[in-house]
């Protein structure tokens, strides 16, 4: 039990808050290699070579793991191969802000699965961070409130999903953070092989004279991003109260919603910035006030 602002918080603070630049590779890569959906894939096979040594290790472990808890953990790869599709195929800051109703979905699995309490201020906290998504939604497509293009959608998928793995994660996997990450980036292979085969059709060709810099961003995305950080990240959240988790890794939102508004052309009007402050707003107004967001670990 964490009771402590400790380094396992600073992890689940850090790295999102680096996964809120993830779309500044991943547009590289395809901008060079025009590699849709096929980029992700690649950058997963990375990190499955890099964590392969982590998980021949805890084999015996790995085949100890309830079941229950593989599925969570390849559902995990699943949601963030779909939210990778949908900053691909979307607009930025409103794909990261339909993955962060995250703590929504959180709350409502962990107090209908686990019977885990939740004060009024957890409730007033979502009611906020919903009032932001609509916010975003209307001001990102300037009309109703709701998901529109592929991206959105796999935007507001991904975090549904990950709701269900990150609780998976933190009640049931008891494999390293590498080790994790292997099985994590299984799922996201099958993920990324379904989608990259119903809409990229073929491999793309890499043209000859950038296969330098193709190789390049996709070392850094699939050791870094997916390798690494994940590996990290998988430790961390396997000790923090899933919705207490969604909560801290709101670092992504306000990292990567500025990027965006900052070194993109897409839209950033006063509706999405509103929008933006609201749900990071819910997600101070959480952390601060809600007393029993600790009692289940975090």
């Amino acid at each position: 039990m964490v009771h402590a602002f400790s380094g396992i918080h600073v992890a689940a603070l850090m790295i999102p808050a680096l996964w809120g630049l993830y779309w500044v590779p991943l547009r590289a890569l395809d901008s060079v290699a025009a590699s849709g959906p096929w980029a992700t894939l690649a950058a997963v096979a990375v990190a499955l070579v890099v964590t392969a040594p982590f998980a021949w290790r805890e084999r015996a472990r790995i085949r100890a793991t309830h079941r229950g808890a593989l599925v969570s953990t390849l559902l995990g790869g699943v949601s963030f191969v779909l939210y990778s599709n949908g900053i691909l195929y979307g607009h930025i800051a409103t794909v990261i802000l339909l993955f962060y109703l995250t703590p929504i979905w959180s709350l409502l699995l962990t107090r209908i699965w686990f019977g885990w309490p939740a004060s009024a201020w957890r409730y007033a906290a979502i009611a906020m961070g919903l009032g932001g998504i609509m916010l975003v939604l209307a001001g990102g497509h300037g009309g109703l409130p709701l998901p529109t293009g592929m991206g959105d959608w796999f935007g507001l998928l991904s975090g549904l999903l990950w709701a269900v793995s990150s609780t998976g994660l933190r009640t049931s996997v008891r494999t390293g953070g590498g080790a994790t990450n292997f099985v994590f980036c299984v799922g996201g292979a099958v993920g990324a092989l379904a989608i990259a085969a119903a809409l990229g059709g073929a491999p793309p060709a890499v043209p000859a004279g950038a296969w330098l810099e193709a190789a390049a961003w996709l070392a850094v995305l699939g050791v870094g991003w997916w390798g690494i950080s994940l590996a990290v990240f998988m430790w961390a959240a396997q000790r923090i109260d899933p919705t207490r988790l969604g909560i801290l890794m709101m670092t992504e939102a306000i990292v990567g919603t500025l990027s965006a508004a900052l070194f993109t052309s897409e839209p950033f009007g006063w509706q999405i910035g509103a929008g933006a402050v609201l749900v990071v707003g819910a997600a101070v107004l959480e952390a601060r006030h809600d007393p029993l967001a600790g009692s289940a670990g975090a």
